[in-house]
This record gives C-alpha cells, sequence and structure tokens, in this order.
C-alpha cells in the first residue's frame, strides 16, 4: 500500500499567488464610462475598487493607465485614485496599453510573471492589451466583472477571443479569494474580510452577519 504523505500538497503552478502577480488598471475613466451598456456601471465600478483594495492588502504591485485624460476620457475614477494616493497613471495615446513602453516596462519591472488585468473597454483596451500580453510571455487574468464594454455582445465576443488565446477569466472576488486561499493566514485576514464586507455584496453581509452573532468563532478581531 503505497504511503500517504500528510504534508500540505503544493498548489496548482497556475494559480494565482500574491507573489506572482501584477495588477494593470486600465481606463477607468468617465467617458470610458458613459460608452459601457454591457453591465451595470455602479456594479464594475464596485468591483473594480474591490479588486484595487484587495491588491493593496496582498502588496501586490499596481500599475495605474489613462487614455488621453485631458482631451477626452477624463480623470481615473475617484474611487480608484483614492486607493492610492499621490499616484499619477500613466496617460496614454494608445488603445492598447501593451504598445506603451512605459506600461510594458513598468510591468517587466514588477518581475512578476501573471498580469491581472481590468478596465474599459473590454473589447478594445483589455482584449488587445490580453494578447499584446500573452504573447510577450505574460500570463494574463481577467476578472471580467470589473471589465466592461460597448454592448453585452461586444464584452461576450472580447471574453470569447482572449479565451481563444489562454486567458483566464475571473471575478474580482474570485481573484482576491485565490489570493488569500487559507484562512489560517491571519497577516491578511482582517484587511481582506473588512474589503469583502464592504465590496462582496451578500457574500460580504454573510461575513457582517457570522461576525456578530459568532465572534468567539470568527478570527478577525
Amino acid at each position: 500500500m503505497a504511503n500517504i504523505s500528510n504534508a500540505k500538497p503544493d498548489p496548482a503552478s497556475s494559480l494565482l499567488t500574491p507573489q506572482d502577480s501584477v495588477v494593470l488598471m486600465v481606463d477607468h475613466q468617465p467617458q470610458m464610462f458613459f460608452g459601457t451598456t454591457s453591465s451595470d456601471r455602479g456594479s464594475i465600478i464596485n468591483a473594480t475598487v474591490g479588486l484595487a483594495k484587495g491588491a493593496k492588502v496582498f502588496g501586490i504591485p499596481v500599475i495605474l493607465s489613462t487614455v488621453a485624460a485631458k482631451t477626452f476620457s477624463g480623470p481615473m475614477l475617484p474611487q480608484l485614485a483614492e486607493c492610492f494616493p499621490g499616484v499619477d497613471p500613466i496617460d496614454r495615446t494608445t488603445m492598447n496599453c501593451c504598445e506603451d513602453s512605459r506600461v510594458v516596462d513598468a510591468v517587466k519591472a514588477t518581475g512578476r510573471p501573471k498580469i491581472v488585468m481590468a478596465g474599459l473597454w473590454t473589447e478594445v483596451c483589455i482584449a488587445l492589451a490580453a494578447l499584446s500580453a500573452i504573447e510577450q510571455g505574460y500570463q494574463v487574468y481577467v476578472p471580467t466583472d470589473a471589465c466592461g464594454g460597448v454592448t453585452a455582445e461586444a464584452h461576450r465576443n472580447a471574453v470569447r477571443r482572449m479565451l481563444q488565446h489562454d486567458v483566464v477569466p475571473l471575478t474580482w472576488l474570485t481573484t482576491v479569494l485565490e489570493w488569500q486561499r487559507d484562512w489560517s493566514r491571519t497577516q491578511t485576514y482582517n484587511a481582506i474580510t473588512a474589503v469583502l464586507r464592504e465590496h462582496a455584496g451578500a457574500y460580504g453581509l454573510g461575513l457582517t452577519y457570522a461576525r456578530a452573532m459568532f465572534p468567539e468563532h470568527v478570527t478577525a478581531a
């Protein structure tokens, strides 16, 4: 009979970790939101901010980029800017941020092999960048609820197109939970459950309920 080790198994190499991820937030700007109809814009904002706050909890590098901020698209989403005070986004003229050497160099400088990419519009600024990053040798993950397209069809087609090139679709919540993955990691438990309570809807409400009703069983202080 084979010996079965009690050691904790190694996770799949395809899983995201805080050590191998970099987050690229692209074009969450007023003019881009105006043209977004693929899903509720308030939900996209919530997912975007939840993803950004989650990345901060885990100390993951976050690269911010805008397109034509002063001449067309307007400033970056205020709620996103508040997460990164004093950080100026890389403002581009290119629709594809992976055609801007400053963005490419910023990602490369992190030394991270996996890019979590979210932004507007899915079919242009995300799909083109995701396909480019794949060809540059990165693994790309797209939380699709922190993205939006001009139409629902455009968003769906963009996701299908990316899938054909091995881009991995996620949601902001599954991304954050994949980074945490073990509730015994107490160094991030309190901070990440605070993000979830604020942005994870019914699941967050459940955490609030558990914290109030069963405090002796909840790790968070």
